[in-house]
């Protein structure tokens, strides 16, 4: 999952593996708690995210663990390596931070490390970070993205209040990786197959007929699908930015640090391409 907006605190939490489990079989859950949580607070936004942190390949770090020094006395190449995570749940009154984890194999670092990581194991992470979460003065409220932006999505259909209206498009593999949402607002859920990543929630979201009144829209996941959505409703729909989260979690061929590397300057060109006006951040 990529860069985004609302930068995290700088503040390293140190937290135990509590639990893990299975959702499905390309997502993995990992429930974080323990005595280094006891500053840790999550607010209103539905889209916080935390940064993991992993070391780099054959190094130790001196304890206690101090990343300002580590910046300091170590080679770049020996600091530790992060990724973007989207808080799934916080439970302040049990100290448990749940994350969960799109898993391809062994593709990837996040996800091979969630697919094996064990109860006890130590991990450590900044945050947490966010900047949106579902205006209750919209009339409506759409949500599209794919498996990166399933837990954000997750979150904020269990924040509306009842009767909130709502169209929410998730894209994933197959049947088999829906997921239960504790929401009254009906999911529709797309199955990708064998189609490129995106194509059905394009082809979803150009379908729907937009209600009357001012949409909150949410639109995140792999970079390609965002840039198309994101013309369909900012310059067909003519939709206000302030009434739009939209970015790229990812993109396909390039990996967390490459992606981070130039999505300030993907922005920048698709802002010019669609509205031929200077780029504002995502």
């Amino acid at each position: 999952m990529a860069e985004r907006g609302g930068r995290p605190a700088r503040k390293v939490h140190s937290a135990r593996i509590v639990r893990t489990e299975r959702l499905t079989p390309n997502m993995q859950r990992v429930v974080l708690g323990g005595d280094g949580l006891a500053d840790f607070s999550a607010g209103a936004w539905t889209d916080h995210y935390v940064k993991l942190l992993f070391p780099a390949d054959g190094v130790t770090y001196p304890e206690p663990f101090d990343l300002q020094r580590i910046h300091a006395e170590f080679p770049r190449a020996h600091w530790p390596v992060t990724r973007t995570y989207t808080v799934r749940g916080w439970d302040a009154a049990q100290r448990e931070l749940t994350l969960d984890f799109v898993v391809h194999g062994d593709e990837g670092l996040a996800g091979p490390w969630a697919r094996h990581a064990q109860p006890g194991e130590t991990v450590r992470f900044l945050g947490p970070g966010g900047a949106y979460t579902p205006d209750v003065t919209a009339d409506w409220h759409l949500l599209a993205g794919d498996e990166s932006a399933l837990p954000a999505i997750a979150c904020t259909l269990e924040a509306l209040p009842a009767g909130a209206r709502a169209h929410a498009f998730i894209e994933v593999a197959g049947p088999e990786e829906e997921q239960k949402i504790d929401s009254g607002v009906e999911v529709v859920w797309l199955h990708r197959g064998d189609r490129p990543t995106g194509e059905a929630l394009i082809r979803a979201v150009r379908a729907l007929e937009f209600p009357e009144g001012r949409v909150h829209a949410f639109v995140h996941g792999e970079a390609a699908f965002v840039k198309e959505l994101r013309h369909l409703l900012r310059v067909e729909h003519a939709i206000p930015r302030e009434d739009l989260s939209i970015s790229g979690y990812w993109r396909l061929g390039h990996d967390d640090e490459r992606w981070r590397a130039s999505k300030r300057e993907w922005n920048a060109r698709i802002e010019v391409e669609q509205e031929g006006g200077p780029a504002a951040a995502a």
